[in-house]
């Protein structure tokens, strides 16, 4: 049975009969990018629902053979094994297997990892969006309830919760929150959009990811997802990534405002943009300077202090404009559904 929790009740409630066949016929693939795993790879297979037409295991140069090791076994008829020659980092591995599922037919292309952190039996809820024409992108997000928080551990709480923060600033995406979280679900027309372009292979792929469908204004939902921890043993380490990921969030942010504000469209946000950034560089430049020459001793006076603050009061103000401008212009209208109608006139 789906299992549903709000705030999607309604729409999948509204759909549900619709649902229930397209689940059977959706073309749903797994991509399961694999390193260091293997201990927890055969469980995640063996979770995954019949409905699932195909899993890609992506073995990303792993020290530990996952690729022997699954063929070897061979768990599931659906499985196909992709071997890289040498390790990508998992925004690498996922990519690769995007391609493969997509090559085989995949319409729906749900990433998750193996390291059995993920609940499967919310797959339906992630994949119901695209399904339904509403969604380009799900992700799941597990800030939705505190309850999905008990579990986690205190230094991820607030390292996400600061990521999510700079993710909304950097990819637009005002309306999302954990950006690293790694179960999401991709409809395959976007994969030829996104190819060829730079995304990161490494830690940073999801949320870069985000930014790149935000450049090409895909609607991005979140599905409250809880996740669960046991023994596995991430390769994430948070002090080495700090810094990295600061430099990566202020380069997306500057290239997505000039692209968005400037070379794409030009509206009343880029001019308050301007004249915002204009008053409060003079307001500031202006205070410094006299903080600079001024004797000791020495007060500034009534009309000064105008001078310089006027312009700060009226810059910022400008700026929260302009943000809330960026807030309300997040994505809304699915663009895959008109992708999917180009590919088939174009294939007849």
């Amino acid at each position: 049975m789906l299992k549903v929790e709000a705030p999607i009740n309604a729409p999948v409630a509204e759909h549900s009969n619709t649902l229930s066949s397209a689940l059977r016929d959706g073309h749903i693939w797994i991509v399961i990018p694999c390193y260091k795993v293997r201990n927890h790879i055969l469980r995640v297979i063996e979770k995954i629902p019949a409905w699932i037409e195909g899993i890609v295991c992506v073995d990303d140069a792993c020290p530990e053979n996952t690729a022997d090791f699954l063929e070897a076994e061979n768990p599931d008829s659906r499985l196909v094994v992709v071997r890289l020659p040498q390790n990508l980092g998992v925004g690498g591995a996922v990519l690769a297997g995007y391609v493969e599922a997509e090559r085989r037919g995949g319409r729906i292309l749900v990433k998750v990892d193996g390291d059995d952190q993920m609940d499967l039996t919310f797959l339906a809820q992630l994949v119901a969006p695209i399904l339904l024409g509403e969604a380009d992108y799900t992700k799941g997000n597990r800030f939705s309830s505190i309850s999905h928080l008990t579990d986690m551990p205190r230094v991820r709480l607030f390292g996400n919760a600061a990521l999510s923060f700079a993710a909304k600033v950097s990819t637009g995406y005002w309306n999302v929150f954990d950006p690293t979280n790694g179960f999401t679900a991709i409809e395959a027309s976007m994969i030829k959009l996104l190819s060829g372009r730079r995304i990161s292979q490494r830690f940073f792929f999801e949320t870069d990811l985000l930014y790149h469908l935000g450049t090409l204004r895909a609607v991005v939902r979140d599905i409250p997802i809880p996740a669960r921890y046991g023994d596995e043993v991430s390769n994430l380490r948070v002090g080495a990534i700090i810094g990295p990921f600061a430099l990566k969030h202020l380069k997306n942010f500057v290239q997505r405002i000039i692209g968005q504000y400037f070379v794409r469209d030009f509206n009343v946000a880029t001019m308050e943009m301007m004249f915002g950034v204009g008053f409060l560089g003079f307001g500031s430049i202006y205070a410094l300077r006299w903080f600079a020459v001024r004797m000791p001793g020495e007060d500034a006076d009534a009309g000064l202090v105008m001078t310089a603050a006027l312009p700060v009061i009226v810059g910022v103000q400008l700026l929260l404009q302009v943000m809330n401008f960026d807030v309300v212009n997040v994505p809304n209208r699915p663009i895959h559904p008109y992708l999917r109608t180009l590919m088939k006139l174009e294939g007849d």
